[in-house]
């Protein structure tokens, strides 16, 4: 659907009898993709052009596969917001069914699963049903909307952050997960000057915080989900076929539509918030949900997009790694992310999400809230104090989050 056609949408209802404009309904703004607010000119066209990129769906001629996960961006992040796609992660352990094994050398094409094939391949990467010792666990894609707040925030503000937790002297302890650029050098936008050399960057985007910017974020999906190839991620992934390239000789896709695209996601608004009459607010405060998620988190001074500069961007997470313990583990390490890490999830547009955590297992907000805790979980005491709370308090509180 076009950007014109999803934010102005005219639906005229003509009633049998009676004044017809009594039946006039104007369905404008999507909330969830909507452009930043005050967004005009040039930028503004690039997310127009980058609304389109998002949805547009691979085929073979394309550059689809070899094997691939889903065939389009908005099918894995409808709406912008998380799923209905999924990824099944796999990983061989040790006997104690949380540590990776040393060897994985039976998982040859990678510990993700990618059953769908085109471009010339005759099968996918699928679970297999021989290994002794596999742990799968699903991975639910987060919502994509909001993050250029994400992008902007100050790192100065992470490190405060990590050091006020150190200082608490109880279990919450957050960290920065420190990783590495993974793409080739992306030379055509003023974002950053990484490239494959550069270490020790503060990751914010990814279930485990494992990358540092939205271009690198958003060329990782084009390879990784589609197995399109671009000047930042040229290879073809393994694959049981052994095929290093597709239907479509060569990169699948320019350095533009990789920038376009990451630009799309950097550019959407955090959805409008309606705050309920109650309690919550202050509730979220007072039994030191806020720890993790705090409200607000300063933006830098200077940042290309100036209508993310210098601000209080309402993000509610600290995009630090926390420990949520043993029944949270999935083996995986991905740079200082541990099995039981994961990156503080941003509560951004959560009444467009049917499914919370990092696996989709919470179906409700409370649910993931009590998910929260567990052996070894640095929200333990939090969750205490949540369920001490008497009736009316929760639902206040829940109504709150939910609106965020």
């Amino acid at each position: 659907m076009s950007p014109l056609i999803r934010h102005t949408l005219l639906l005229i209802l003509l009633a049998c009898q009676g004044d017809p404009l009594n039946d006039l309904t104007i369905v404008s703004t999507d909330p969830s993709d909507s452009p930043l607010d005050g967004l005009t000119g040039d930028l503004l066209d690039r997310f127009n052009e980058g609304d389109v990129l998002f949805e547009d769906v691979f085929r073979e001629s394309q550059g689809l596969g070899p094997t691939y996960v889903r065939h389009s961006c908005g099918s894995c992040h409808a709406d912008d917001a998380r799923g209905p796609g999924i990824v099944e992660k796999m990983i061989i352990v040790e006997d104690d069914g949380i540590t990776a094994a040393a060897d994985q050398s039976e998982l040859p094409w990678g510990h993700s699963a990618r059953p769908q094939f085109a471009g010339g391949a005759a099968t996918g990467v699928t679970i297999p049903d021989d290994i002794d010792d596999l742990m799968v666990t699903t991975r639910v894609p987060p919502a994509v909307f909001g993050r250029g707040y994400l992008a902007a925030i100050d790192e100065d503000e992470l490190l405060r952050l990590v050091s006020e937790q150190e200082a608490r002297g109880d279990a919450i302890t957050g960290k920065i997960n420190r990783v590495t650029f993974q793409s080739e050098a992306n030379p055509e936008q003023d974002y950053h000057d990484y490239g494959p050399d550069s270490e020790g960057l503060a990751g914010r985007f990814g279930l485990k915080a494992q990358f540092a910017t939205l271009d690198d974020f958003t060329a990782d999906a084009y390879q990784g989900d589609m197995s399109i190839t671009s000047p930042m991620r040229p290879s073809e992934l393994n694959n049981p076929d052994g095929l290093s390239d597709d239907f479509l000789e060569g990169l699948d896709i320019d350095l533009e539509t990789v920038n376009v695209t990451a630009d799309y996601v950097r550019l959407l608004e955090i959805p409008e918030r309606t705050i309920p009459d109650g309690t919550g607010a202050e509730l979220f405060e007072d039994i030191e949900c806020s720890a993790c998620h705090p409200a607000t988190l300063r933006t830098v001074v200077d940042y290309p997009v100036d209508l993310l500069a210098d601000l209080d961007a309402p993000i509610y997470s600290d995009l630090l790694l926390h420990d949520m313990g043993e029944e949270a583990g999935d083996a995986m390490v991905q740079f200082d992310a541990s099995s039981t890490e994961w990156k503080t999830a941003p509560l951004i547009g959560l009444r467009f999400l049917r499914s919370y955590l990092h696996d989709g297992r919470a179906t409700t907000v409370e649910e993931a809230i009590l998910e929260h805790a567990g052996p070894g979980s640095e929200a333990n005491e939090v969750i205490e104090e949540f369920e001490a709370l008497n009736e009316e308090d929760r639902l206040d509180l829940i109504d709150f989050v939910t609106s965020l």
